[in-house]
């Protein structure tokens, strides 16, 4: 499985982090095809909404920035559910941060465009989790493991790309001569 083979590059390149699928699923498959990303040695990243609280740009707009975003999301979940901020730039990730943001998450960025960001914000924010996404794919991969201030992976193709088994269960027309040809 993908899963598996995404598992396999992530032990070649003895990076530490997390690949993880993205909440984007099936309808009504959700839980199998989460349960497959675990077992293929991926992390499940958020099971429902309510397993994190992931702010995206209209959530910070509504609030009127990403800090009261942030607070409000903290305010509202208590101590047990984390805050993940979608972030553009570093100074829109740093702002996360610095707001108690538990995930950062720098989407959209290139394995190399993604280095230096992540290393800022590991230096300043150590407690905080640097997850990268958006475009990443089988062939990509390999750079964001290079990259040691990212922690997580995240990948929607774990979940919505792979193949499937096209298979029929019709009973084809019966060919009344070989059926008496065969005692039937």
């Amino acid at each position: 499985t993908l899963a598996r083979r995404l598992h396999a590059a992530k032990r070649a390149a003895q990076w530490a982090g997390s690949v993880a699928a993205t909440r984007k699923t099936t309808p009504g498959f959700r839980l199998v095809e989460k349960y497959a990303a675990v077992v293929g040695g991926c992390d499940a990243h958020r099971y429902s909404l309510s397993s994190m609280t992931m702010l995206k740009d209209n959530h910070v707009n509504a609030c009127g920035g990403i800090a009261p975003a942030v607070r409000k999301a903290k305010a509202l979940g208590g101590f047990a559910v984390k805050v993940e901020v979608e972030c553009q730039s570093l100074a829109e990730a740093e702002e996360a941060a610095a707001a108690g943001a538990d995930v950062v998450m720098l989407d959209n960025h290139s394995a190399e465009r993604i280095a230096s960001p992540a290393a800022a914000i590991k230096a300043k924010y150590p407690h905080v989790i640097v997850e990268a996404s958006g475009g990443i794919t089988v062939d990509t991969v390999g750079g964001y493991m290079r990259c040691p201030h990212v922690d997580v992976i995240s990948m929607g193709s774990i979940t919505q790309g792979y193949s499937f088994v096209d298979f029929s269960l019709k009973v084809p027309p019966r060919d009344d001569a070989a059926a008496a040809a065969a005692g039937g």
